[in-house]
């Protein structure tokens, strides 16, 4: 695609945890690497009442506590907080845009804006900006989640932004399409003749996608509580796998041909009625367990009051189309699980008839493995003949065939998700990011399923921390003889 670089870069929150561990170091990274506009200054913005200085020094501070080692080079550290500016705004009030306008200066050249705050602040944000003319355009705005917490809040948000910014403008982000895998699945499935002809119904027996994480609440407990596993991971992160495993081939590689084909996944989602939500959901919430051999508190423990917010969820899903007709994909993320992994599964059918029944064992359907973390591999299970002289019947073994990307791009950077996206913001890709009818065809299936649980009265489940959830998410898969991909 033509690429417009802009100019100048405002970031709000440039003082949180966010900008601290991922922005900072992601534009670090790539000015280092020579990859930012060469005229391109940084305008970070937050409440506290900080100078230009004081704010390099957060940013030095925070570069030196989360780059990695090989990449700390003074002079590139240097150079690079000479692009680094700071102006205060309290985003409640009006009247402090007028001194952040007079801070950037011109944007004739181009200005990205990065809003990295509560969803509560976004419309008095792109109120205050477009009265001191920072949302003409010249100028493209970036929006982290969360997005609401359902369709009518979700709307609102997009109506607040749009009102302001047209839909060309604006660059919703969702972190998981920077990863390197995620973007991998697309060269997979579109740069691979052989897979194709069998990635769908004909082929495919069921598709798992696991984000397990062994962590608890941190320092999230007042987001986490008005949120839960379900709002937070899965209306984001895991239905955005599903719509790229699922999606039809996009005729080019842009922002226009891709969502456009991720927004027909989700519109061809099943909404669940409530009478089928208990048969194809399942909550839990962490118990006291140990986790990497130490014990660690229950949720509740944690929160210091009794919560029926999830922290583990579990669907079966499916999408109505002629691809994936009768093909369930199985969804699952929880908090203080028994491994950190994000992974996706393909398991595929089973070869319709065995000549090796009763002599070489059971055979296993080929599975198509793509783990996103903590390690970046792709990976084939195939059946194998056992070495031998064979005296008693060929034996059979399933077998990797593996593709390690960190092995094999041994010599490429791994760079954060972070740093593609802000230099497709700053060159004005939308590819990556999110556009406004996939958010509300998501919501739209996320709220079918929480009107379910309301109307069960469903609590969830408690899970010993350390382990992979309450049993009945066992019991979602082997009801159709499957089993989780656990290994």
């Amino acid at each position: 695609m033509e690429r417009n670089p802009v100019g100048k870069l405002l970031l709000f929150g440039a003082t949180g945890d966010l900008a601290k561990r991922m922005l900072l170091p992601s534009l670090y990274g790539l000015h280092a690497d020579g990859l930012l506009p060469p005229g391109l200054t940084i305008i970070g913005s937050a409440r506290g009442d900080l100078s230009d200085d004081q704010f390099r020094d957060v940013a030095h501070k925070a570069l030196d506590e989360f780059l990695p080692a090989d990449r700390k080079d003074e002079s590139a550290l240097s150079s690079f907080l000479q692009r680094v500016f700071f102006q205060p705004v309290d985003l409640s009030d009006p009247t402090t845009f007028q001194a952040l306008a007079d801070k950037i200066g011109d944007v004739s050249g181009g200005l990205a804006i990065y809003l990295s705050t509560a969803p509560s602040l976004f419309e008095p944000a792109v109120k205050g900006l477009q009265s001191v003319g920072l949302a003409g355009e010249t100028v493209r705005i970036g929006l982290e989640k969360p997005l609401g917490y359902d369709l009518e809040s979700s709307r609102e948000i997009n109506d607040t932004v749009a009102a302001v910014f047209p839909e060309e403008r604006i660059f919703r982000i969702d972190h998981y399409l920077g990863k390197e895998t995620v973007q991998n699945i697309l060269a997979l499935r579109f740069g691979n003749s052989m897979f194709e002809p069998i990635w769908n119904a004909q082929g495919i027996d069921n598709v798992q996608i696991t984000i397990a994480e062994t962590v608890g609440l941190e320092d999230r407990a007042g987001y986490y509580e008005g949120a839960g596993a379900l709002r937070d991971m899965v209306a984001n992160h895991m239905l955005q796998l599903v719509a790229l495993i699922a999606m039809e081939p996009p005729a080019l590689y842009d922002g226009t041909a891709i969502r456009d084909e991720k927004a027909k996944v989700f519109r061809s989602m099943r909404h669940l009625t409530p009478d089928q939500v208990p048969q194809n959901t399942v909550t839990g919430q962490y118990e006291e367990g140990a986790v990497g051999g130490k014990v660690v508190k229950g949720y509740d423990t944690e929160l210091g009051y009794d919560s029926d917010v999830e922290t583990f969820v579990a669907i079966k899903a499916h999408i109505d189309n002629w691809r994936w007709q009768g093909v369930p994909f199985y969804l699952r993320t929880g908090k203080r699980m028994a491994k950190r992994r994000s992974e996706i599964a393909i398991q595929f059918k089973p070869v319709p008839h065995s000549m090796f029944s009763g002599r070489g064992g059971v055979l296993q359907p080929n599975t198509l493995i793509i783990r996103l973390q903590p390690e970046e591999y792709i990976q084939l299970l195939v059946m194998t003949k056992e070495p031998g002289l064979d005296r008693d019947g060929l034996k059979l073994r399933e077998v990797p065939l593996n593709l390690s990307l960190d092995a094999e791009f041994a010599g490429k950077r791994r760079r954060i998700a972070y740093e593609r996206l802000l230099l497709d913001l700053i060159e004005g890709d939308q590819t990556l990011f999110v556009r406004r009818d996939e958010v509300e065809a998501q919501w739209k299936w996320i709220d079918a399923i929480r009107a379910g649980w309301a109307a069960n009265q469903t609590r969830p489940k408690h899970y010993a921390a350390g382990t992979w959830g309450p049993a009945g998410a066992i019991a979602l898969t082997e009801r159709d003889n499957v089993t989780w991909q656990d290994d």
